[in-house]
């Protein structure tokens, strides 16, 4: 193979993580628990961006189960958008897994 060509596609490739890097920053999945009672909003930065509680999730008898929807509904957002990270990663590597990127 040429070199100068590899080189090329070397840095395309490097172009491409760079472009999927900040675009993942921008992204951002919901997940709910609680049949709604709970929505949790992530970033793809992997922070919360904001949490909903419906005023019938607060039971002062039972915060064991606002804690466990919570904490449902976190997990389940986190996973989505590490998920949608994944994807778009991938698509920017060709399918080449490449550690730490994801």
């Amino acid at each position: 193979m040429d070199m100068k060509a590899m080189m090329r596609k070397a840095q395309k490739m490097q172009a491409d993580l760079a472009k999927a890097q900040d675009e993942i920053k921008e992204m951002s999945a919901e997940a709910t628990a609680g049949g709604g009672m709970v929505a949790v909003v992530a970033k793809g930065d992997m922070t919360i961006q904001s949490i909903t509680i419906q005023k019938e999730a607060v039971d002062p008898e039972d915060v064991e189960l606002l804690q466990d929807m919570v904490t449902a509904a976190v997990n389940e957002a986190l996973r989505a958008v590490s998920a949608q990270a994944a994807q778009r990663m991938s698509s920017a590597t060709g399918g080449i897994n490449i550690p730490g990127l994801t």
